[in-house]
């Protein structure tokens, strides 16, 4: 792990390469998984406010779904997340025209209807952030629905931080994010030298 401000993050953040492959994957981290995405209070308060902008994003049993149970439950750790279809699927999916799942909350947001991106934990993913008393630690996290992004980013030699600096930047400002540059750079003449 190295320190940035009061952060842990992990190596693997730099030497691990990543790139969305949604031609291939299909926006699967949508529809899998055993909860919902992690959400703060915050963003739930955010969605709850904003949802009749956000609903024309989404299918009709995600809107169904929503207004019967909610745009969030607590998952076994007492933590919000997205409520889902049938346990499955992410109320906030949309499809597009070549079947490929996406966020409804982000659609919104790229359109300009609501002033919020979709959920930091969906928008940092392959990062996990966890938090601790006095500091948090980003972690890189495998799962195999995304092996094409992990391909496709050693294709085009794009560690995991580059591929994730929007997010970066939204959770924890540009100053950090420059940090993760240097500290990128001498890694990388570090591993030069040897």
């Amino acid at each position: 792990m190295i320190e940035i401000e009061d952060k842990l993050v992990s190596q693997e953040l730099f030497e691990k390469h990543f790139v969305c492959n949604l031609s291939a994957c299909k926006g699967a981290c949508c529809v899998e998984g055993d909860d919902g995405a992690p959400l703060t209070m915050d963003e739930v308060e955010l969605i709850e406010e904003h949802l009749e902008d956000i609903k024309p994003y989404m299918t009709e049993s995600g809107i169904d779904m929503v207004d019967r149970k909610g745009v969030f439950y607590m998952d076994r750790d007492n933590e919000p997340v997205t409520s889902l279809v049938k346990g499955k699927d992410c109320v906030f999916v949309t499809l597009d025209e070549k079947g490929i799942t996406k966020c409804g909350i982000e659609q919104a947001y790229r359109e300009e209807k609501i002033p919020f991106n979709k959920p930091i934990s969906c928008h940092l993913y392959p990062i996990r952030v966890r938090k601790y008393a006095k500091f948090e630690s980003l972690n890189y996290d495998r799962w195999p629905i995304c092996k094409p992004a992990c391909q496709l980013g050693e294709e085009l030699k794009v560690p995991v931080f580059k591929f994730l600096k929007e997010p970066l930047i939204r959770m924890y400002g540009a100053d950090f994010y420059e940090e993760m540059e240097k500290v990128n750079q001498e890694l990388t003449n570090f591993n030069n030298a040897e």
